[in-house]
């Protein structure tokens, strides 16, 4: 490994993924996404980037771990009880596998993510 393998976010993203939920788990809005993906390891398990939403509501179903660190916005998790919890720029917080509810952007959200697939 050489020091130009350290990830740096201030660096541009070695790829840029864009997307919006299925429709069929839109609930409202249209939240067309990004990923600036800085990091995917070999096996594929580990990725790491920024991740950009506009606003809307969809469900979510996450079969990774997913630490996350929001830098600008607002959102509002959901679960399936209808419990929930607001996030905004500055709260860092992890997802765990197993997570089902929604996810609701309600003002245009940027965040870091650090996402582990869980293999159980």
């Amino acid at each position: 490994m050489r020091i130009l393998d350290i990830v740096d976010y201030s660096q541009p993203a070695k790829e840029t993924l864009e997307w919006e939920p299925k429709p069929e788990v839109v609930l409202s809005g249209r939240p067309r996404q990004s990923a600036d993906m800085h990091f995917t390891s070999p096996c594929g398990q580990l990725s790491t980037g920024i991740w950009t939403s506009e606003r809307g509501c969809w469900r979510v179903n996450f079969t990774e771990n997913e630490y996350c660190e929001i830098l600008e916005g607002v959102s509002v998790l959901r679960d399936e009880s209808g419990a929930e919890k607001t996030v905004r720029a500055g709260d860092r917080f992890l997802i765990p596998a197993g997570f089902q509810g929604t996810w609701e952007v309600v003002e245009p959200c940027r965040k870091v993510f650090v996402s582990v697939e869980f293999k159980g």
